[in-house]
């Protein structure tokens, strides 16, 4: 291989480059430890992950051509390769790759282990879908690297990206012991109340920024192209599964929250209760679903879920199912509490996190009556800017990351 055969390659990463803009980053940006060999980050389609790798290239090299950014979806791998392109690299002393997409590229697994075992100076960035599982696949990586995981963007991003405002993160124990603290001093540079409905609807993914008129149409259609691109990429499965878990999904979204009958979830779909469950924790690892379960969730052991909700409130509107309050908020708590704690399903409240905390979601009226005699409870109540007690705003819990 030579110069010229990777002008097409090099004219897309430096035109990346140029529409790179590092004025907002998110959060998981400054927690990467950058200097590791092998640095895996996954996450769901439209939260950031190109953005945040150009964005770290672009203040880290000097040279832009110290370091080499590709999308392995790029037309260019249909008659090249991933490790002619390392060899390439490594002869001229280019030891930093950024692989974009990684999921898409054949046999992706073994591609990464020969570039950490093969080129000893080389070290690689990659990202891909949410849905993949290293740890379950044949070749080990967990000893040559570290994932990291990208959510979909917290309230307390939102805001920063807006504009509006930029705080601290807080960590859930942090919130639950400081609350009126923290709401007090927010609120009195924010109206989180204007601003929190707009989160909702919009506010979870960066590219609302580009057009905030087509944002759920264009939400959708990641979601679809999830279904579709990302799920036969890491599963093996045929066309008719990948249809049957997009009815699945618009059967979950029109019921929500959803406590499945898994039995007759897999008669609706005419399918197994093996199959039912795998679309199930599949969706659910890609960010679409959430599912609650009474004991601790585990990819390994697929247990029957106690409630299914869909990833986020941006997912639901984008979905056209049900959108009823109580349940956007429910959504939210679990979307942004569960993004770096346990959540458990609980007959006693709605959730119950990290193993301790018993919580109830409810609209301004809410009371602790359900849970009135459990240790470690409270009550994420909306429409409030501060709370008291063992009583917090909702919105507060999306400043956790």
């Amino acid at each position: 291989m030579n110069a010229n055969e990777i002008i097409p390659l090099v004219a897309v990463y430096h035109r990346k480059l140029a529409e790179t803009t590092t004025g907002f980053k998110r959060s998981l940006y400054f927690r990467i430890n950058w200097n590791v060999r092998m640095l895996g980050i996954k996450g769901e389609k439209g939260v950031g992950k190109t953005t945040l790798v150009l964005q770290h290239i672009k203040e880290t090299f000097t040279n832009p051509d110290d370091a080499m950014y590709v999308s392995m979806d790029n037309l260019w791998f249909k008659t090249h390769s991933v490790m002619d392109l390392a060899e390439y690299l490594y002869s001229i002393g280019v030891y930093y790759l950024f692989l974009d997409e990684i999921h898409k590229y054949p046999d992706w697994v073994t591609v990464l282990k020969n570039l950490y075992d093969n080129f000893p100076k080389m070290n690689v960035v990659y990202t891909g879908s949410s849905m993949l599982r290293i740890d379950n696949s044949k070749v080990d990586l967990s000893r040559r690297q570290t994932l990291y995981r990208l959510h979909n963007m917290s309230f307390r991003e939102y805001l920063e990206c807006e504009g509006i405002a930029s705080f601290e993160a807080h960590p859930l124990e942090d919130v639950l012991e400081n609350h009126v603290k923290y709401s007090v001093e927010i609120t009195s540079e924010v109206k989180v109340l204007k601003y929190f409905p707009d989160y909702l609807f919009y506010g979870m993914y960066p590219f609302y920024k580009e057009s905030r008129e087509d944002f759920h149409i264009r939400l959708a259609e990641a979601v679809n192209q999830t279904l579709e691109s990302d799920l036969p990429a890491v599963e093996d499965v045929t066309f008719e599964t990948i249809q049957k878990a997009g009815r699945l999904l618009m059967i979950t979204a029109e019921s929500l929250p959803l406590v499945p009958n898994v039995n007759r979830l897999c008669e609706s779909l005419g399918t197994t209760r093996d199959s039912c469950l795998k679309m199930l924790y599949a969706l659910d690892r890609a960010g679409i679903l959430n599912l609650l379960t009474a004991e601790l969730k585990s990819y390994k052991k697929l247990v029957n879920p106690d409630k299914i909700f869909l990833g986020n409130p941006n997912i639901m509107y984008a979905l056209g199912g049900k959108t009823e309050i109580g349940t956007i908020r429910e959504t939210f708590f679990a979307n942004q509490v569960g993004a770096y704690n346990t959540l458990q399903y609980s007959k006693k409240g709605d959730f119950f996190a990290s193993g301790k905390y018993l919580f109830e979601v409810g609209g301004r009226s809410k009371s602790f009556e359900q849970i009135k005699d459990e240790p470690h409870s409270f009550l994420a109540v909306d429409e409030t800017e501060t709370g008291f007690g063992n009583r917090i705003p909702l919105w507060l819990f999306g400043f956790i990351y």
